[in-house]
């Protein structure tokens, strides 16, 4: 078990939290290094924003042990939050006020006020390209602006350590693109970036390593390719045969499918040889329609270890 030490921005074990009967985090250890990007990934449910909001002072333990930036959050809040950014799932802007009101409203939190406050501000609505926006209502700025805006306001404190809940959900492909750019720059600048996303493509761009959690458990952890690597293997051959035959199928290409997740009518197999694993499949299973042999991404990793069913928030 690893301990507290200058090289690691969260260490969480056996954290628990309870919502009457139900148990949304059930026991997990966590350890996080300063200056990663590091994410919580899991279905509806499955205690990722429980997690978040326990490392962001936002809701308090039940069980376990909990350190982030060296600080209890439950004895140290009021130090913590100084040191910590966080960018809720939810737009907490102001609307009434405009794009550089909201960050300079904000800094007051954190005793920072007037020139001083002043010059950060026009440095983060740089950072964040809102420059040409500063003086509009909030309003009037697209999804992509607002979640931009509020990252800007997380980091009024020049914080160690963002906490980012869902940071693009909703976002158009160009918005997300760009929200992933300044997060990027955050990163190689050595903030240490904890994020929750159902965004595969999101995961696997961004984060150093990950979590897969599911029903307040982790399932597994590692980084992207590793998970792809340890789960899946690195590739898969989609085919579409009756679901009464994917046992019999699976079972009959013994080691060319490393293992296999059944969907309706929809097989897929992964393999280390995708190519291979779909000739032998022709060969076993000629009525099979194969339709696609490709490489492995986090998304496959996901549902095998989560499964398919859809999960409604608690």
């Amino acid at each position: 078990m690893a301990t507290d030490t200058a090289h690691e921005a969260v260490v969480a074990r056996g954290l628990v939290k309870r919502y009457g009967q139900r148990i949304a985090v059930d026991g997990i250890d966590v350890s996080i290094g300063r200056g990663e990007c590091f994410g919580f990934l899991g279905p509806n449910g499955a205690g990722k924003t429980t997690t978040m909001r326990m490392l962001s002072c936002l809701t308090d333990r039940d069980e376990g042990r909990l350190r982030v930036l060296g600080l209890d959050p439950r004895e140290q809040p009021r130090h913590l939050k100084a040191r910590v950014g966080v960018v809720a799932q939810e737009t907490t802007l102001d609307l009434e006020l405009t794009v550089a009101e909201n960050v300079l409203v904000f800094a007051r939190y954190f005793d920072l006020t007037g020139g001083p406050a002043r010059e950060r501000t026009v440095r983060l609505l740089d950072f964040v390209g809102l420059s040409e926006r500063a003086g509009e209502p909030v309003e009037r700025l697209s999804g992509g602006m607002k979640r931009r805006l509020q990252i800007a306001r997380a980091l009024v404190n020049e914080p160690e350590l963002v906490l980012l809940d869902e940071p693009t959900t909703g976002l158009d492909p160009q918005a997300r693109h760009v929200v992933w750019d300044r997060l990027r720059q955050l990163r190689r600048d050595g903030t240490t970036l904890v994020l929750s996303t159902h965004y595969m493509d999101e995961a696997e761009k961004l984060c150093d390593r990950l979590v897969v959690m599911d029903e307040g458990r982790i399932v597994s952890e590692g980084s992207p390719e590793g998970l792809r690597e340890r789960v899946t293997g690195p590739e898969v051959v989609e085919l579409v045969v009756p679901a009464a035959q994917h046992a019999a199928l699976a079972a009959a290409l013994g080691d060319g499918a490393r293992g296999h997740q059944s969907d309706g009518d929809l097989l897929l197999l992964f393999t280390e040889d995708a190519g291979s694993l779909a000739d032998a499949v022709r060969a076993r299973a000629p009525a099979a329609e194969v339709r696609a042999a490709r490489k492995t991404g986090l998304e496959d990793v996901f549902l095998m270890l989560t499964g398919r069913r859809l999960r409604e928030a608690l």
